[in-house]
């Protein structure tokens, strides 16, 4: 079921595209939303459960995955730009979604520019908040997607 959410999405942003129909920026804003979410728990409960899961690439040298997340943010900026079909438009949001969550994971520490817990742990509200926006601008298409997505009707 839950991949059949992600195949829908695609197929309703492909159908957007191929017949031109209107609503294709806020059909590509619930996938966003989807990756953003689950990508942001996911790196909370991975840093919550092992806390030093990094990669260290000398010593004294670590790369937070804040970092990780603007280069995924560049590279799906470069892609938007040369690719425009319905699949990549999907792939796309996706990957966008991904990059945000692992950027906005760390907000704290783009304010305070210290790597402590008190700071990664006191802006999650923040980031909360911000994939809660992005689930209300994709409310209402957003539920009548979900329900056609529904199995069980």
């Amino acid at each position: 079921m839950f991949f059949g959410l992600f195949y829908k999405m695609k197929e309703s942003i492909r159908e957007k595209v191929v017949h031109h129909e209107s609503g294709l920026y806020v059909a590509i804003i619930f996938p966003i939303a989807v990756a953003f979410s689950l990508t942001f728990v996911g790196s909370r409960i991975l840093s919550h459960f092992a806390p030093q899961f990094y990669v260290e690439w000398s010593p004294g040298l670590r790369v937070h995955h804040f970092t990780y997340g603007f280069f995924i943010l560049a590279v799906t900026g470069y892609l938007a730009l040369i690719f425009n079909g319905p699949r990549a438009k999907y792939l796309i949001a996706l990957l966008f979604g991904f990059g945000l969550g692992l950027a906005f994971d760390e907000f704290g520490m783009w304010l305070r520019l210290k790597d402590d817990d008190p700071v990664r742990w006191s802006y999650d509200g923040f980031n909360v908040i911000i994939g809660v926006l992005f689930l209300i601008i994709s409310a209402r298409p957003g539920v009548r997607f979900l329900r056609f997505l529904w199995p069980f009707r």
